[in-house]
């Protein structure tokens, strides 16, 4: 009895689930039955299957076939799985070696004329199969760059059905897409087009440094936007392995770009202010898909106009803010996203936006009901997560006259690096690489202050200024700010400039270092 077996890969989030698909020819009237727990897109291939194999020329048994896809607990779903289909039923048909698809991962939706088109997710699954053991892959040729970004896998590129199987002949060599990974780093707002604002760029720079939270607030126009669109000229590039786990997730939801796969530059997200609790944190039917918290893992997430979005979409961050990953639980299944993200909130003082106008503080026309609801909509549970906050004052007309450009993002950019360097050397031993990633007791426990340094923060505590957390986030921004201006640990001024920092209100500047 003929039988033919290939591997496929089946995703639950951005876990990957190994399945053997196995194709049984048997004696009965032509027809395909299923076992294995299909959906409907897995079980209406069996029409796109047999219209490609014929509009192929390649053999299609006119007998009973029975397809298994195991284990069968796991839920199979999407198109993903054609090209495994046909070329374990090919394989049972002997148009090739059986042998050759018995280890080999295959990939890819099948058009009624042969042609295989691209999927979604390709990425996750080669990464899966990778970790457990497998390094040949047949997928869509408009995935092979994406597939071959895997270090140590062997790709066959398939652009239609009858060249897979001329590849498994032996009769065609399979090449593989050259993948751009350079032409995705495209050119990035500076730094220096921000006239003025300089605590606010320096709340900026210490946000970048050590990967703090940061809220912007002030009336409109004064560049609140500006600097939250140029937070990503600062960062460092992503490590092979953040651009890989970055790239899985794009990949999962279609949105890498043709011809350059791989994301290398930390991500930045900005939906509108209406977006849903599902849109945000992620969810869906079927097995829950990733929200914009996931698509900015490792970059920034940025809300602009805070106050317009709804409370409960956003104290829905406030789980994530701590554990950077989020999980979401759906009738279909659950799913497990990393959700390691920069927030950066930018508010309007009032609903009018005129309370934060210096030249006329008496503008302003909001009730005082107004202004409670308004600034209720940002929690403090959500407020107190928050590391740095900048108030952002109308620039003066001389400062615009004078037209002087603040420091490029180059030059900055060097000194938060050199800041990274600093944290990344301290916790070599540790799982972090960030002082905001820090757990609160660890940072006490392991990197302890002394009393000259810690007294502000106590005298904070005792009069309710600052939670037990609030006071954990004012010495990781201690940190940060010690390792910008060249400190082996952070001195008493190190800390009173984070308390201002966190506080909102002015602050010494930052010392450079000599």
């Amino acid at each position: 009895m003929p039988l033919g077996r290939t591997l496929s890969v089946a995703l639950s989030g951005l876990e990957a689930h190994l399945v053997t698909v196995e194709a049984d020819v048997g004696s009965g009237l032509p027809g395909m039955d299923w076992t294995g727990l299909p959906d409907t897109a897995v079980r209406e291939s069996a029409k796109r299957i047999k219209s490609a194999a014929n509009n192929s020329c390649l053999p299609w048994p006119g007998q009973h076939i029975t397809i298994g896809l195991s284990p069968a607990s796991v839920r199979k779903s999407g198109s993903g799985f054609d090209l495994a289909i046909a070329v374990a039923v090919l394989a049972a048909e002997s148009a090739f070696d059986p042998a050759l698809a018995r280890d080999l991962v295959v990939i890819g939706e099948l058009g009624l004329d042969g042609r295989v088109h691209p999927v979604t997710g390709v990425l996750p699954k080669v990464i899966g199969a990778v970790r457990l053991g497998y390094t040949r892959f047949a997928v869509p040729r408009a995935n092979g760059g994406e597939a071959a970004l895997v270090p140590g896998v062997e790709v066959i590129p398939a652009r239609s059905l009858a060249d897979l199987c001329a590849v498994l002949r032996g009769e065609v060599t399979a090449t593989v897409p050259v993948t751009d990974v350079t032409a995705s780093c495209d050119p990035l707002p500076d730094l220096e087009d921000v006239v003025g604002q300089h605590e606010a760029r320096r709340a900026i720079e210490v946000a970048a440094a050590g990967g703090h939270h940061v809220m912007l607030s002030g009336p409109p126009g004064v560049g609140k936007t500006m600097l939250a669109e140029r937070l990503p000229s600062l960062l460092p590039d992503l490590d092979d392995d953040g651009a890989l786990e970055v790239t899985a997730i794009h990949s999962l939801l279609g949105r890498l770009p043709a011809g350059r796969p791989l994301i290398s530059r930390p991500p930045f997200c900005a939906p509108h202010h209406s977006a849903t609790v599902a849109s945000l944190v992620g969810g869906g039917t079927g097995v829950p898909t990733p929200g914009t918290i996931s698509l900015a893992h490792r970059g920034v997430l940025f809300l602009d106009e805070a106050s317009e979005f709804e409370r409960r979409t956003l104290d829905a961050l406030r789980q994530p803010l701590e554990s950077g990953t989020v999980t979401i639980n759906r009738a279909g299944g659950a799913a497990t996203y990393p959700s390691r993200f920069q927030l950066v909130l930018a508010a309007n003082p009032c609903p009018c936006a005129k309370g934060g106008q210096s030249t006329d503080p008496g503008s302003c026309v909001c009730s005082s009901v107004q202004l409670r609801a308004y600034r209720a909509r940002i929690s403090g549970p959500l407020l107190d997560r928050i590391d740095l906050r900048a108030r952002l004052a109308p620039i003066s007309r001389a400062i615009l006259n004078a037209g002087a450009a603040g420091e490029p993002s180059a030059i900055v950019r060097d000194r938060v690096s050199g800041a990274r360097e600093r944290a990344a050397r301290r916790f070599r031993d540790t799982p972090w690489s960030t002082n905001a990633q820090i757990p609160g007791p660890v940072i006490r426990r392991c990197w302890p202050l002394g009393d000259d340094a810690l007294e502000s923060l106590r005298r904070d505590a005792d009069r309710s200024r600052l939670s037990s957390r609030g006071v954990e986030r004012v010495l990781k921004v201690a940190w940060t700010v010690a390792d910008l201006v060249g400190h082996d640990r952070p001195t008493a001024g190190d800390v009173d400039v984070a308390r201002g920092l966190r506080f909102g209100a002015d602050h010494p500047g930052l010392a450079r270092p000599a």
